[in-house]
């Protein structure tokens, strides 16, 4: 065959066979690599990351550091003034979303951009009554999330702390007055203590030094039991707490079973876990297109009642049959 002929014969092969495929590897589209930012007025993580329950949610829903996502994070250290600035870098950096912890976070977070969804996780606050949303049905803005609920879970903690310590009359709370979102939660606090006949001191702390104020005055007029006010202040120097209450053998309520792992007696409320799972559903689903405005807020569905029986023993208290059966976890 001539060359003519032979050129005239592939040509004829290739209309026949038509064109050859793509190599599969050069035609894919580079994955999108998303880029989640977690703002928290609390104190920094070990690994300077956001909190490990979170990235465990977001990988199980195949979010995979190092391949389609990265981290960036902020933490206040419970300066609530250095929040605008964090925020700031998070919006340069042009974070696809902003997981923001502490209404404080939130608050910086929405002022620093209009335009980059803001998922609030964990609840720390009624994020209607507070302001930060509209509804719970319909958020309005960027801002979706999680939500307290405020009076139900006051009531139900100071109801358990008394069922726990039954001969406790006298209740020491421990709130942050600055923070707007713990007011409103010490006032549900007072309103549950009036239902159940018990008596309330309130120990308002503005800054760290303000607790050994508060421990002073406890020593001074001891109280029957204590109540932690979970936010960042105090969840910063929640370890003084349950020093000081170990020391004092006084019986205290914490909002999370964290703290009763580190040696607290009781607590009652929703576990990180949870909570940034549910936080993680929220980032999922924006990611793939929804708008924060169109996505309901939620409340917390289940609640963890744990105890801790060295605790208890260390306290010389006897923690009653009808709350150990209740508990979701006993540590012996």
């Amino acid at each position: 065959m001539d060359r003519v002929g032979r050129r005239q014969f592939l040509i004829a092969v290739g209309a026949l066979v038509g064109p050859l495929a793509p190599n599969k590897t050069s035609a894919q589209t580079p994955q999108k690599v998303y880029r989640i930012a977690h703002l928290s007025t609390a104190g920094r993580t070990p690994d300077g990351a956001p909190p490990r329950a979170l990235r465990t949610s977001l990988q199980r829903l195949a979010y995979v550091e190092g391949r389609n996502v990265v981290y960036e994070a902020r933490f206040a250290e419970g300066k609530v003034d250095r929040l605008p600035a964090l925020a700031a870098e998070l919006v340069a950096l042009k974070a696809d979303v902003i997981v923001a912890q502490g209404r404080p976070a939130v608050v910086a977070a929405q002022q620093a951009t209009s335009i980059i969804p803001i998922v609030i996780a964990p609840a720390s606050s009624d994020a209607v009554s507070t302001g930060l949303i509209s509804s719970l049905a319909r958020p309005g803005g960027n801002v979706t999330g999680l939500s307290d609920e405020l009076e139900q879970l006051s009531a139900k903690r100071m109801q358990l702390l008394k069922e726990a310590v039954p001969k406790a009359v006298r209740i020491a709370v421990v709130w942050n007055v600055n923070d707007p979102g713990m007011q409103r939660r010490y006032r549900a606090i007072e309103s549950a203590a009036r239902i159940l006949r018990l008596e309330v001191e309130s120990h308002a702390l503005r800054s760290p030094d303000d607790f050994d104020v508060a421990f002073s005055a406890m020593m001074a007029r001891r109280p029957d039991a204590l109540f932690l006010v979970t936010d960042a202040l105090t969840n910063m120097n929640q370890k003084r707490v349950v020093e000081f209450s170990a020391a004092q053998r006084i019986p205290a309520m914490y909002e999370s079973n964290v703290v009763v792992h580190q040696g607290g007696l009781i607590s009652y409320g929703p576990t990180g876990e949870d909570m940034f799972g549910r936080a993680a559903d929220f980032i999922d689903r924006i990611l793939k297109g929804a708008k924060p405005a169109d996505l309901p807020a939620e409340q917390p569905t289940r609640y963890n009642l744990s105890v801790n029986l060295k605790t208890a023993a260390s306290l010389g208290l006897t923690i009653p049959q009808l709350v150990l059966i209740r508990a979701d976890e006993v540590i012996q």
